[in-house]
């Protein structure tokens, strides 16, 4: 049996958040090796230690609709916010010619 950070028994298909850095998936895939429990995540395809985890109620899940059919995944939208803090900008850039 596979257990959360809460020891909630996690099962496939469960929605699952990675303690470290908030990252939300489905539990494609569950294994024990050498007494540690690990999940497998369908966003990233990664193995995550399952006492890193907590299991989540589907109320939870922090997605949202956007337009008719489109889901907008919040948490992967801060993650690419965050790639704009990385830019750099010249304090000459907008210096003219003359």
């Amino acid at each position: 049996m596979v257990v959360d950070a809460r020891d909630l028994e996690i099962t496939l298909d469960s929605h699952v958040r990675y303690v470290d850095t908030g990252t939300i998936g489905k539990v494609l895939d569950l294994k024990v090796e050498n007494e540690v429990g690990w999940v497998k995540l369908d966003k990233t395809e990664l193995w995550y230690r399952a006492n890193h985890v907590e299991l989540l109620d589907e109320k939870d899940i922090k997605k949202s609709r956007w337009g008719d059919n489109n889901e907008v995944d919040i948490e992967d939208l801060k993650e690419k916010a965050l790639d704009f803090n990385d830019l750099e900008l010249a304090a000459d850039a907008g210096n003219g010619g003359g």
